[in-house]
């Protein structure tokens, strides 16, 4: 409106330049024409009509050089004062620290000097206020950052919902598990199942969560003060997951009876111990029935050998043969089921995928601080090797054989050292001094370790059967170095165990929570709805070409959430595409992505419906992203999808909150509103920029009134960049 305005004043004071120039002289000429007699209006004819020409000639020379000054003037103090009230407002909201730049006439020079020099006076008060709520604010912070921290650490997936099924709070364990789950021969890795705001029914059946529900109500209208509900269910792939739902309790003063302000979900993949379970109840039902048949044969065998003692000898030893191979054939098939179910056998006692080196290096502190004398600690392997154990008593037995080692002769060093085979992980125990007889090893396998334990100690034996593992012993020269080697079967820990120890490195913890969302309702979008209280999914591709009508085709997509005002960085979605046609230089050049790096990588056929889950109710918002739009309309009939949620552009938001700046390219805005970006042309990276820059359009388009979403989208179509067709 500002714009269209300026265009018209500019139109008036150019029609005014030309009234100013032609008006006096047509009035004065009427005035005159007017009152000459007949003669004197042939004399005027006579000489002054042959000069028209002339005059007009000078009269347009005269307007254009008008109109120039006028441009010039217009640009200077118009265009120029609109501009400069758009970076003003900039500074006043978007970017506190940008600065008008000093151009233009030295009246304005002067003004742009003054408003800078306020600026910084009101940036200085600013940072006093924001210093004093921040020390007044730094309790309430540390008791929220423990919580998150608490939550993030526990070792069961945990999720908080609001009463209409939004997920408010989820830790790390809950994240890791569904990823996990989610990962398929068909699934692309970075669709998620979770994520603040989402409904829990993306991950857990509808009709069960509603159960637990009204189960939860039914138990606190009976006055029970612990409500709580279970059940099983069945993920999409199969894995079987066990959910314990309890309320987060409101009492109000003007009920008897307390409510459900959200409900708390305790989540267990128990797909593993059913597994277990079901294998070891097929192999102890082998057993029996292999048994049972075995059984009769040597009852009839032995009642045979009984019932006639005077049985020739031939006829004897074939019976004899008979019970022979029948305990052979029993021996053999308890040994197989003994191996079958050791897994299975163990699981009583509770066994965690960790890393060997870990082990190790604990072990060799223990050992120094209880004998005093230094270890050697020797971990390096070609890979990471993994076992699946009880760590502290693993650390216990190597501590118990090096007090009994140095106990029984003169130790002039310990080395502990990490190797593996295909099956087994190594764990040698090595001392140059005193060697020992293979019997006194023997002995204390069976000796109880009390060191390290209680009333019950358990023995080295017993250690490593629960861990299915082995002891070797090696001696060799007086001189030369023993050796005590534990064997323990290698593991493959789960998806999220290798995904949790890849992110240890972080030094950031990501924020899993937003507690404001607890009585905010959300769910499918209206137009109606404040821009604030909306759910953005912010994307960006590259592709192979700017031609999508003519086979180009996307190779990434990246995107991320807007939740209550904030990017869920953590929350992204970030897919390399395998286009199926070779990728131009020109194209490559750009975003930096070639041929080889999509080899293998999905197609968009898998994708793009990942993509579609992941932005479900939510508003789509990108950078000129009729562009992007065009790419994803021409495969929503093919893959039988339809992304028909409202689109937003902060191309064109830009233009409606700043119409006067010259360029709205996404380097343009982000350098006024001060944000910064590492890389470009990246599909994530580049969404990540528009999400930071969506967030700071949204108060300058607040100011001009421009609050819901209907409204952001009207606005938007009104300017001149919408007609842009791709």
């Amino acid at each position: 409106m500002r714009d269209l305005t300026a265009k018209w004043r500019f139109v008036l004071a150019v029609a005014v330049l030309g009234l100013l120039m032609t008006g006096p002289f047509l009035l004065t000429s009427l005035l005159i024409w007017l009152g000459a007699s007949p003669g004197m209006r042939e004399v005027l004819v006579e000489h002054l009509l042959p000069q028209v020409p002339l005059g007009g000639m000078l009269t347009a020379t005269g307007f254009v050089l008008g109109l120039v000054l006028i441009r010039r003037l217009f640009n200077r103090y118009v265009t120029g004062m609109a501009a400069m009230v758009e970076e003003l407002r900039l500074m006043l909201g978007s970017n506190r620290s940008f600065r008008i730049t000093e151009e233009g006439p030295p009246e304005l020079r002067e003004l742009v000097r003054a408003i800078n020099d306020l600026a910084t006076q009101r940036d200085a008060y600013i940072d006093d206020v924001e210093t004093q709520v921040l020390k007044a604010k730094a309790n309430v912070e540390e008791e929220k950052n423990r919580l998150a921290a608490l939550m993030s650490e526990l070792a069961q997936a945990v999720v908080v919902c609001n009463l209409d099924g939004r997920i408010l709070l989820y830790n790390n364990r809950a994240r890791f598990m569904f990823e996990s789950l989610a990962k398929g021969p068909t699934s692309v890795s970075s669709g998620a199942l979770i994520g603040l705001g989402r409904s829990i029914t993306s991950i857990l059946e509808t009709s069960q969560v509603d159960y637990a529900r009204d189960t939860i109500r039914l138990q606190l209208e009976r006055g029970n003060r612990h409500p709580v509900a279970n059940f099983v269910t069945t993920t999409d792939g199969g894995q079987l997951i066990r959910v314990q739902i309890a309320p987060v309790l409101r009492q109000q003063e003007s009920q008897a009876v307390a409510t459900a302000s959200g409900y708390i979900l305790l989540i267990e993949n128990i797909t593993r111990v059913l597994e277990q379970e079901a294998r070891r109840d097929a192999v102890l039902g082998s057993l029996t029935e292999g048994s049972r048949a075995s059984l009769g044969t040597l009852r009839a065998a032995v009642e045979m050998l009984a019932d006639n003692p005077d049985m020739d000898a031939e006829d004897r030893e074939r019976f004899v043969a008979v019970l022979a191979s029948e305990v052979t054939r029993m021996s053999q098939r308890l040994d197989d089921s003994l191996v079958t179910l050791s897994d299975t056998l163990r699981q009583h006692w509770p066994l965690d995928d960790m890393m060997a080196a870990d082990v190790i290096e604990a072990a060799g502190r223990r050992i120094h601080e209880r004998i005093k004398m230094p270890v050697d600690v020797q971990t390096a392997t070609d890979i990471p090797l993994w076992v699946r154990a009880d760590s502290f008593s693993l650390v216990s037995a190597l501590t118990y054989l090096a007090t009994r080692i140095e106990e029984a002769g003169e130790v002039r060093s310990f080395t502990l050292k990490l190797g593996s085979d295909e099956r087994f992980v190594h764990m040698d125990l090595i001392w140059i001094g005193l060697s020992m007889s293979t019997e006194t090893v023997l002995s204390w396998e069976i000796e109880p370790m009390r060191q390290d334990h209680g009333v019950n100690p358990p023995t080295l034996r017993e250690v490593l059967d629960r861990h299915a593992g082995e002891i070797w012993y090696q001696r060799q020269r007086p001189t030369a170095p023993a050796s005590i080697r534990l064997l323990l079967p290698r593991a493959t820990p789960e998806q999220d165990v290798l995904q949790q120890s890849a992110r240890q490195s972080n030094a950031d913890r990501p924020e899993y929570y937003d507690f404001d969302l607890f009585d905010r309702p959300m769910g499918q979008v209206d137009l109606d709805q404040p821009l604030a209280d909306l759910v953005y999914t912010v994307f960006d591709t590259e592709t192979t070409g700017l031609e999508p009508a003519n086979g180009d085709e996307i190779i990434q997509i990246g995107a991320l959430r807007i939740l209550n005002g904030r990017p869920l960085l953590q929350e992204h979605f970030d897919q390399l595409v395998d286009p199926r046609c070779p990728l131009k230089a020109a194209s490559i050049a750009i975003h930096g992505i070639t041929d080889s790096m999509l080899l293998g990588q999905p197609t968009i056929d898998l994708v793009l419906p990942a993509f579609h889950e992941f932005c479900v109710d939510t508003v789509l918002v990108g950078h000129n992203v009729a562009f992007d739009m065009r790419f994803l309309e021409l495969k929503e009939g093919p893959l039988g999808i339809r992304f028909d949620q409202p689109v937003l552009d902060t191309l064109l938001l830009s233009a409606v909150a700043h119409p006067n700046q010259q360029s709205h390219s996404l380097e343009a805005i982000m350098q006024r509103l001060g944000i910064s970006m590492d890389q470009r042309h990246n599909a994530l990276a580049d969404a990540t920029a528009t999400a930071q820059v969506f967030i700071r359009l949204l108060p300058a388009l607040a100011e001009q009134g421009i609050v819901t979403l209907r409204q952001a989208l009207d606005a938007s179509q009104k300017t001149y960049f919408a007609q842009v067709k791709y």
